[in-house]
Order: structure tokens, then C-alpha cells, then sequence
């Protein structure tokens, strides 16, 4: 960058800059003014000196402040589109991204409300003893919102959807989801809630089945559940329950089996 002399400028006449010289370099007129530097800009006298002797200064060199070599147009470009490229490649948080359930890596996360379940810190405060296999009497969608809904007062660890298996994690293992309607059951379980209806055996896919047992089995593992009838139970058979889920239609012998061979 040219640094403006201190000193006061004399008059410079047709001074300009040229807008097609790189770098902004100030340019001036050819019209034979002798010309002094100071402090790297130059100063143009407005008349010849009188002294004939005196010599004359020679005009600035101005290729000595140029760049050695200048970008070319095309390589700008493709500057340009590297750095709009990049931007576009750096990972970034979409609208239908998916986020990893923190107890279960096939799962969704997709908290309920956290007025819907009690902060704990099992198996620490509470044994895990049982899974608890319910049936939603809703869609997925719907589940879903339902339990994020302050109001309802109701929540599950796990939904799994009936069309492919899809498993989302809705209140950690850790904590006590509202789900059996007895409260030690409640302390001492994990919720699994599936898509459908208990009268409508159509909602029981094979993916449905598959998931479930795969999510179930992990979640035995990790604790130590036996994989037995009477540690995985159906909501109706909570000491208590007015419930029927997951009903008749619900195929317990098919179930345990991928549950064990999972």
C-alpha cells in the first residue's frame, strides 16, 4: 500500500488514478512536469525549474510497485467457485437430518416432554428389571406428539413404527417413563410402545416384529434381563393395568423366538 507523504502536497496537476491499473497505483499525466518523490508518493512541481543546471529528476519507475504476477480472470474464478463449493460441502444440520438415540445406535432421538416422565438415574436409583411391550391405539405420528404434549402426562422409551421397523427413542433408559400404570413398574422397566391397534393384526408387520426383538434383546443384554415371559411382559399383565395391549393378535411365541435369536 502507497503511504501519503507527510509534508503538504504542492499542486498536482492531472492527477488521477486509472482504474484499470492494479492495485490502485496513482497514475499522472504526460505532460512533461518534473516530478519529486516523497515518502513513496509523488509530488508533480507545476512549472520547470528555473536552474537550467539543475538536472532532472527522473520520472518513478512505477512497474518497481507492481505484483511480480497478477491473477489471471480465469484463475479469480475459479477461486470463487472452490470457495462457493466448499461452503456448500461443509457439513451442516438439515431440516430431516436424524439424530442417534443416545441408548440404543439403531434408534431416532426424538424426546417427549420432559413433564411427561421422572429424571433418574438408573440402574443406579432403580433396578431395570422388566421391558414392558404396549401397543399405541394411534399412528406413529401421532404417538409422537402425544408424548412430547406437556398435557398428556404419558411417555415410553421406545416407539417402533408398524411400516418398516423404525425405531425412535422418546425418554432415556436412565429415566422413568409414565408408561404401565403402576409406579414401581413404572421404576423398575422399559417402555417399548408399537404402532397400531390391538383388534387390527395388519399393523403387525415382519418389520415391526424384527425391530422390536432386536431393541428388546440389546436392551436385556445391557442389564442382564433374563429373555423369558417373565421379565419381557405385555402392558395388561402389569399388576394394576386396566389395559389389554398388545392384545390377542400379538404373536408372543414368534416374538420371544427372534427376541432369543437376535
Amino acid at each position: 500500500m502507497l503511504r501519503v507523504c507527510s509534508s503538504p502536497l504542492l499542486s498536482i496537476p492531472a492527477l488521477r488514478t486509472d482504474h484499470h491499473t492494479p492495485c490502485g497505483v496513482l497514475r499522472y499525466s504526460t505532460t512533461g512536469h518534473a516530478a519529486t518523490a516523497c515518502g513513496g508518493v509523488t509530488r508533480s512541481s507545476p512549472h520547470p525549474s528555473s536552474d537550467s543546471r539543475r538536472k532532472a529528476v527522473p520520472s518513478l519507475n512505477r512497474t518497481r510497485y507492481l505484483p511480480k504476477s497478477l491473477p489471471s480472470r480465469r484463475r479469480l474464478l475459479q477461486s470463487a467457485a472452490l470457495a462457493t463449493l466448499s461452503t456448500v460441502l461443509l457439513p451442516s444440520t438439515q431440516a430431516d437430518a436424524k439424530t442417534q438415540a443416545f441408548d440404543y445406535r439403531l434408534a431416532e432421538w426424538s424426546p417427549a416432554h420432559a413433564a411427561n416422565y421422572t429424571a433418574a438415574n438408573r440402574p443406579t436409583s432403580h433396578p431395570v428389571d422388566f421391558l414392558i411391550i404396549h401397543m399405541t391405539q394411534a399412528t406413529y405420528a401421532n404417538t409422537l406428539r402425544i408424548f412430547q404434549n406437556p398435557e398428556k402426562q404419558v411417555s415410553a422409551h421406545y416407539v417402533v413404527r408398524s411400516a418398516d421397523g423404525h425405531v425412535t427413542q422418546m425418554v432415556r433408559e436412565r429415566d422413568v417413563a409414565w408408561h404401565a400404570g403402576n409406579w414401581d413398574y413404572n421404576t423398575r422397566s422399559i417402555g417399548i410402545e408399537h404402532e397400531g391397534w390391538v383388534d387390527q393384526p395388519a399393523y403387525f408387520t415382519d418389520a415391526m416384529y424384527a425391530e422390536s426383538a432386536k431393541l428388546t434383546a440389546a436392551i436385556c443384554t445391557r442389564y442382564g434381563i433374563p429373555k423369558d415371559r417373565a421379565h419381557i411382559i405385555a402392558h395388561y399383565e402389569v399388576p394394576g393395568s386396566d389395559h389389554t395391549d398388545p392384545g390377542p393378535n400379538w404373536d408372543w411365541t414368534r416374538y420371544m423366538r427372534l427376541v432369543g435369536s437376535a
